[in-house]
């Protein structure tokens, strides 16, 4: 009797935001709810869950959390990119939608998630300071819309100084390049081999961008164009580099001091950072782990996630180690004492065998 009283007490402690991102931050693979509630001796699956029910959480918390963190400079970049959650048993999953993943190269079932990270270049460092989840059947927004409600958040909002923008062909829009332009800003984008472009001043009509000539010096410091259905007087510098025999690249910038390929390429090929953060939030919380149903237990997993990243991010700056290692050195104080004296001693069938 003693001990189901004990246990009924345990599981009615109720856990706090803190508590399970101590667990998002320690877990070395498994982020399920079921696991944290076999390790967490005072609460149970019940209670994890009606927390992660209880409170709704926002982009704005990661920010709150991180502002502190940030070192800004003027010469900053805002760099925003997009990726897929994926998901098993999406049916049950209520904000799970098929949608193309730029990782996979195909459509995929999870939850779309638009990121903008900022980036020091003086100092070579990097931090998520916004999201937003792609949900348009239940907010009407696209994607290319959250870009937009972010953009405007850094600059009115959170007062971030930066200089530059960069975003991949899915925002290569004249609605994004347009109010980057009225902001002052400058900015980078690709543009995939199908869109129709004509050169400034030219008699030619409009063609594919992988069809359009540019001699050799073109190529280096770039020609002026105007892309079909953009406004007549928004003309932006292309710029042309060929990757590999079966790959030619296409980049557009409304910086017209900009005057060498390899300059552009330096500037654009800064969006590793993005990628960076999307491979390691994945890698190294759980971000994309949770298969509970209900939208808001996913919104608020997805937001610990975040904050997470940010502790460990946080972590690695001041230890100088990779966020890699910040993760996997919480084991190596049990993998030393397990090697000392292990818990469960190998034993091979035959004895005879050394």
């Amino acid at each position: 009797m003693r001990k189901k009283y004990l246990e009924n007490n345990l599981k009615s402690i109720e856990i706090s935001r803190n508590d399970y991102c101590q667990f998002l931050t320690l877990s070395p693979q498994n982020y399920s709810i079921t696991y944290f509630a076999e390790h967490a001796e005072r609460c149970s699956h019940d209670v994890i869950n009606r927390f992660l029910q209880r409170d709704k959480y926002s982009p704005s918390m990661l920010w709150e959390h991180i502002k502190g963190d940030v070192v800004f400079s003027d010469d900053g970049y805002v760099i925003f990119d997009d990726t897929v959650l994926e998901k098993r048993n999406t049916k049950k999953i209520e904000i799970a939608r098929k949608q193309y993943s730029g990782a996979k190269g195909k459509i995929t079932t999870g939850i779309g998630v638009v990121s903008l990270v900022y980036y020091n270049p003086e100092i070579n460092r990097y931090w998520v300071i916004d999201y937003r989840i792609y949900q348009p059947d239940q907010d009407g927004k696209s994607k290319i819309d959250h870009l937009l409600d972010m953009l405007n958040n850094a600059i009115y909002s959170k007062n971030i100084p930066f200089s530059t923008v960069l975003f991949d062909t899915w925002y290569a829009t004249h609605k994004i390049m347009a109010h980057i332009d009225s902001l002052n800003k400058i900015y980078y984008a690709p543009l995939k081999a199908n869109r129709n472009v004509t050169k400034v001043n030219s008699d030619e009509k409009y063609q594919h961008v992988s069809t359009l000539s540019m001699a050799d010096y073109e190529k280096k410091n770039g020609t002026l164009i105007h892309v079909k259905g953009f406004p007549k007087d928004m003309d932006v510098t292309l710029f042309q580099f060929t990757i590999s025999t079966n790959r030619v690249d296409y980049m557009v910038t409304n910086d017209k001091i900009q005057k060498t390929s390899q300059t552009v390429q330096d500037v654009y090929s800064m969006r590793w950072v993005i990628e960076n953060m999307h491979r390691e939030i994945k890698q190294l919380t759980g971000i994309e782990k949770c298969q509970c149903r209900k939208q808001r237990i996913q919104r608020n997993h997805i937001a610990c996630s975040f904050l997470v990243w940010a502790f460990l991010k946080r972590t690695a700056h001041k230890t100088a180690q990779t966020i890699y290692r910040v993760k996997h050195s919480l084991l190596d104080d049990y993998m030393k004492a397990q090697l000392r004296s292990p818990a469960l001693v190998f034993q091979a069938s035959d004895t005879s065998i050394a």
